[in-house]
């Protein structure tokens, strides 16, 4: 395998485990109690603080600062971790903060996931694998993101609010409420603008399965149900469409655990 090579300017607390073919940029500073995982490239000025684990082939550009204390005035130096999956990519001047607590003690990141310039993932969050967050966007406290989730330039999503899996989140928008599984929305106020037919073509959604998604589209947003009925009528489409049951058992427990209310 592949040497690791680690700049002569960098400082690397004693404690620290840096597995094989682990490299580290110049005047990078990693911390006690961090684990870097194989093949793992770490760029220039970054400040990697534990407890932190890092796991393979991730790739963290320069002045990103992971693991850092959560910024919660609740936080009182309390254990709380940062856990980054593999094949993550993590672009400029990024900041992940550590979990508190109050929320489950972990900040948890997945797999092949593209973070751009400046996206800040705040402490509790829960972010799942194949994800994309673009320029400046950032997620206040405990948000949790589904799979496949896009989130577009200079948004924010308010604590404590969840977004499911293949949802597409416009650029400058302002999420405060829950975003239902493949959902496209945009704007502040937020609004549903469809759903998220494109990016489920692009994952090999087949004809039956895509209709289902946009028959839960129509029971949620255009036929005037209440919530309550919408989700039952959600519910019967596994029966009506089987090959779709995975899509409305997804859609069906993220409205039952929704808790700030969907955006409509």
């Amino acid at each position: 395998g592949r040497q690791m090579t680690i700049h002569h300017t960098a400082v690397i607390d004693p404690s620290a485990i840096l597995h094989a073919g682990v490299h580290i940029g110049p005047y990078t500073i990693v911390g006690a109690d961090v684990e870097i995982g194989e093949n793992t490239e770490i760029g220039p000025h970054c400040v990697i603080t534990g407890p932190c684990r890092i796991g393979r082939n991730n790739r963290i550009y320069s002045h990103a600062a992971l693991g850092g204390d959560p910024q919660d005035k609740k936080f009182k130096g309390e254990r709380g971790e940062l856990i980054i999956g593999d094949g993550n990519t993590i672009r400029e001047f990024t900041t992940f903060s550590r979990g508190t607590a109050d929320g489950g003690g972990i900040t948890r990141i997945g797999d092949d996931n593209w973070f751009m310039a400046y996206v800040h993932i705040a402490h509790d969050c829960q972010v799942g694998s194949r994800i994309i967050i673009a320029n400046f966007s950032g997620l206040a406290g405990h948000v949790h993101l589904g799979d496949w989730v896009i989130v577009g330039g200079l948004s924010g999503v308010h604590q404590f609010c969840k977004v499911g899996a293949h949802a597409m989140i416009g650029s400058s928008s302002a999420v405060s409420q829950d975003v239902p599984p493949f959902m496209m929305v945009d704007g502040n106020p937020l609004a549903v603008r469809g759903f998220n037919i494109e990016g489920l073509r692009r994952r090999g959604f087949d004809a039956e399965r895509i209709a289902a998604v946009k028959q839960m589209h129509r029971l949620l947003y255009r036929q005037k149900l209440s919530l309550e009925e919408a989700r039952e009528a959600i519910a019967s489409l596994a029966d009506t469409m089987p090959a779709a049951a995975a899509e409305v058992a997804l859609m069906g427990d993220f409205l039952a655990k929704a808790s700030r209310g969907i955006a409509r």
